[in-house]
This record gives C-alpha cells, structure tokens and sequence, in this order.
C-alpha cells in the first residue's frame, strides 16, 4: 500500500475559489473579445409577473373549489354565529299566522325597471333578436353603445318606434324581477307572496313599455287592454275575488290612467262600464307614487343632469362631454331621454299653488338636514329649531331651478331677471367636430341660452315655460297626452280626454277610485 499517497489539501482554499472566478471572468472576457454570444440566466420582470398570474389563477381556482364544496347552508350558519338567529322572513310569519292565497295579485312596475328585449333592429343588432337592451347585464350597452342608444330612442315627432326598429316589454313576472344582477325590485314580494301559496296562476306582472305615453301603450301594443283582460279572467277563475294591484313609481300613474280609461266609453276607453273598478279590483296599495310629479324629472328634461348623474361627474368632471374619444355621453343621453314621453308624466301638477313659489313653498319649514331625536323631549327639539333657523331661513325649495347658489337664497326683491319668454334663438350652435351630438339646444343659440340664464330662477309654473322653449318637439308630444294644472270645473267636457286621465288635479275619480288613491306607501 505504498504506493498509495495522500494529497495534501490546498493552503489556502479560499484563495483557490477566488482564482477559480479570475479564471471563468477571463474566459467570458476572451469570447466576448472574440464575438461569442454569452448567455446568462437572470430572473426577468416577466419571469416574476408569470409567477404572480399563476399564483392567482391557483388562489382563484381553489377559492372556487371550496365555494362549490361549502354546504348550502353555511353562510347562513355564519351570519347567525355572528348575529343571532335570523327573523323568519314576511311570507313565513304569514303562514305560520294561518293566511293563504285569497285575492289574486297584479304587479304595475314603474319607470325604467321593466325589461324590454328587441324584435327588429338595424344591421348593427344582428344576433339580438328577442335579447333584452333593457335590464338585465346590460351588456349591449358596453359592446355597441351607439347601436344600442340608436335602437332605445323612439320617433322624435311621433314618440313611437322608429323606422326598421321594434323593441318590445318583456312579458311575465321576470320582466321586473330585477333590474340588474343583485338589484331586486319585484322579486322579494314575488317571493314571499309565494310562500303562502301565490303562484303565477294568480300573480300577473303587467309589463309594459315604459318609454311612450301612456295612451301610446294601448295605440302600439294593446297594453291596457290586455291588463282589462287578465284582470277580468283572474277574478274569473280565482272564485270571483277580486284583484289587489300594487304599482310602484310611475306605474301608479299608469294605472291611475288605466282606471279612467277602462271606464271610458270607446273608442277613447275600454268600455268596461262606470262599475268596472267596483267589480273587479279589491285594493290598489301604491307604493312611491308621484301623483303630483317630482322636481328630478325636470333636471332630468332640462339637462340630464339629474342627482346621480351629477355626482358621477364629481368623480370625473369634463369626462362625460369631453370630444376627445368621441363619446358625448350626455348629449347621446339627452337625445335618447327626450325621445320617452312617459318622463313627461312626472312634471310637477299644480303650478305655484301646490309647489310655491319664488319666497315661499309648503315645505319650507322643514329642514332636511335636522336630526331625528331618539327621544320625545319637547324642550331639545325646539332648541334644535333654533339652531337650524338660520340654515331654514333662506330656504326657497318653490325655487325648483336656480342658476347659482346666491340666485336660490336671493329674495325675490333683489333678483334682477329678464323674460326669456319671446326671446329670439340665435345663430346655432353645432359643434363642428366629427363628434358632434345634435340636441335641441343647438338650435338655441347663444342668445337664446342666455335668456335662459337671464331668467335666473324658476317656478313650477315657469318650469313648463322653460322645457316648451328648450325642447318644443318634446314639449308638444307631451302636451298632447299630459296636463299638469289644476281643475277649474270638472263638468267641463275637455276634461273627459285622456290626456288628463293621469293628473289627479283635474280628473274626476269615482270612489273605487279614491280607494286606491288614499292606500299609499
């Protein structure tokens, strides 16, 4: 074993690392001297965003394991862990309470919360045949916008459907369900009614298409005397009880017109006879009705700029209307809204008597901003009147439109305005950009806006002034179907028109009538 020897380690291994990277440095140095391409594997910015991605497709893809995995009924577990035992929801306690189905049920969705799905369309809404534009995900909004504004507007001179263009209520309890995915407007009562034995045998959702005027909906799609049809043929198989209806929103005018209508003689009315109301409708329980308008609906005609519109634009201000990317989403908005007659149902009725004027109004003793107290001490809540009497008392809610915030606290002495009625519309004002969004102010001019603004403030009763001067096409439709005064003389034979059927000021209402003005939520 002689011959087999033991190497002696190196003095210094450290030093012999060190020459090991002096020798690789020199060989790269040597290729790159001689052109090689060298290599070198480092972790990139893609590297680490490819890792990222697919940590979250994995996170995602468990997430959704456990939520198909997860028993029906733990979420419920949890929320009641957490806070109690849930109340029994109404149509539980109602059954547990003995009640059952007795008189049948009709549903008068309002405004814009019915469902309304195309028949026939432009070339641009190939593939949409009998697909909501209304409701729903509201998808076509966001892939064709332009499209789907083109197919929404109705006839500007008639308030009908265009030319190539049919788009229909949808029909059946899912048209007003939901609105949208998560925002509920029928379903809950729909359900409830259902568990105490409602079912759609004795449930009817009375669709219609909320855009057009009322009348319009009998004209086009024989609306209201469908709803005398069914209305009939539920009390008919429901053992003669008869129908309890619930309209919301705008739809309780609708059916405040409906009432008049299914009264009248034709071929203005249904016909059903002065007793039709008295045989065939038990209750009508109105929920949110604006018998007397809403002071929305007229910044809504006026400008678009209704409340929500308006705080959207804080978060953007000039988006909206910026030419830029072309999209000129108020004037396409303003357009298409002008176009719906329904809207002018809900113009304040009543003029200056019922909404006040320019220092006065029936309201302006009630402060919005004010508390409300937990308690009955007469004593601290007069001593919050005082303290809120100075934010009261430049107050002018009968003021319904003001250009500027001293304009709207500004006594009636001070205010210097000039009489916009007459004035001259001067030369138009069209953009002449590509973007350009025809609306009626164009052919306003800048003359005639001023007017408008020299004006300063308006009342219920100059509002309608106002609308007829900065929209006159829209204005004249809804003359033509819509009043918003107050009755001298009901036995005047002009009242006995439709148009004044839904105006509560100056139709005369018989007592079933009255029964369902009177039971209001």
């Amino acid at each position: 074993m002689s011959f087999i020897r033991r190497r002696k380690a190196p003095a210094n291994p450290v030093r012999n690392d060190e020459e090991k990277e002096k020798d690789k440095k020199k060989v790269i140095k040597a290729k790159i001297i001689e052109g090689e391409k060298i290599t070198i594997k480092r972790w990139s910015c893609v590297d680490s965003c490819c890792w990222f991605v697919g940590l979250i497709c994995s996170i995602w893809w468990f997430l959704l394991f456990l939520y198909n995995a997860m028993p029906a009924s733990f979420p419920q577990y949890v929320a009641e862990a957490i806070t109690g035992p849930l109340p029994d929801p109404p149509g539980v306690k109602l059954r547990k309470e003995g009640l059952t189905v007795k008189h049948p049920v009709v549903f008068v969705p309002g405004i814009v919360t019915g469902g309304l799905e195309l028949w026939e369309g432009r070339q641009c809404a190939d593939g949409l045949f009998r697909k909501r534009l209304w409701g729903g995900t509201f998808g076509e909004l966001y892939k064709r916008p332009l499209c789907w504004v083109e197919h929404m507007s109705l006839d500007n001179e008639t308030g009908l459907d265009r030319p190539g263009i049919r788009v229909r209520p949808v029909s059946g309890l899912v048209a007003a369900d939901y609105f949208a995915p998560g925002y509920f407007v029928w379903a809950v009562l729909i359900a409830n009614l259902a568990r105490i034995g409602y079912e759609e045998k004795n449930m009817y959702m009375a669709a219609y298409d909320w855009r057009i005027s009322f009348q319009n909906t009998e004209v086009r799609d024989r609306t209201l005397s469908r709803m005398k049809s069914n209305i009939e043929l539920m009390v008919a198989t429901n053992g003669g009880n008869k129908v309890v209806v619930i309209p919301h929103s705008m739809g309780v005018l609708y059916f405040l017109h409906f009432m008049k209508w299914v009264e009248a003689p034709a071929p203005m009315g249904g016909g059903g006879g002065s007793d039709w109301c008295a045989k065939h409708i038990k209750a009508v329980m109105n929920i949110g009705g604006p018998f007397l308008g809403v002071p929305k609906s007229v910044a809504g005609l006026f400008s678009i700029e209704a409340r929500d519109i308006a705080v959207a634009r804080t978060f953007a201000p000039g988006f909206l209307d910026k030419d830029v990317f072309g999209l000129q989403t108020l004037q396409h908005l303003m357009r298409m809204t002008r176009t719906w007659d329904s809207t002018m149902s809900m113009i304040p009725k009543g003029g200056d008597t019922i909404w006040g004027g320019l220092d006065w109004s029936a309201d302006v003793s009630y402060n919005c901003s004010a508390k409300k107290h937990k308690n009955n001490d007469t004593y601290s809540a007069f001593q919050n009147g005082k303290e809120n009497l100075g934010f009261m008392k430049n107050i002018n809610y009968g003021r319904l439109i003001s250009f500027g915030k001293d304009i709207a606290e500004l006594h009636s002495s001070k205010l210097e305005r000039l009489d916009f009625r007459g004035a001259l519309k001067g030369r138009n004002l069209a953009n002449t950009s590509n973007c350009d969004v025809w609306t009626e102010y164009h052919d306003m001019g800048v003359e005639g806006i001023k007017a408008v603004t020299d004006y300063k403030a308006y009342t219920a009763d100059s509002i309608l002034d106002l609308l007829h001067f900065v929209a006159p096409k829209m204005m004249k439709r809804g003359d033509a179907h819509f009043s918003y005064g107050i009755a001298g003389n009901l036995d005047d034979q002009k009242y006995k028109h439709y148009k004044y059927w839904s105006n509560p000021l100056e139709t005369r209402l018989t007592p079933q009538q009255m029964v369902g003005m009177s039971t209001h939520v």
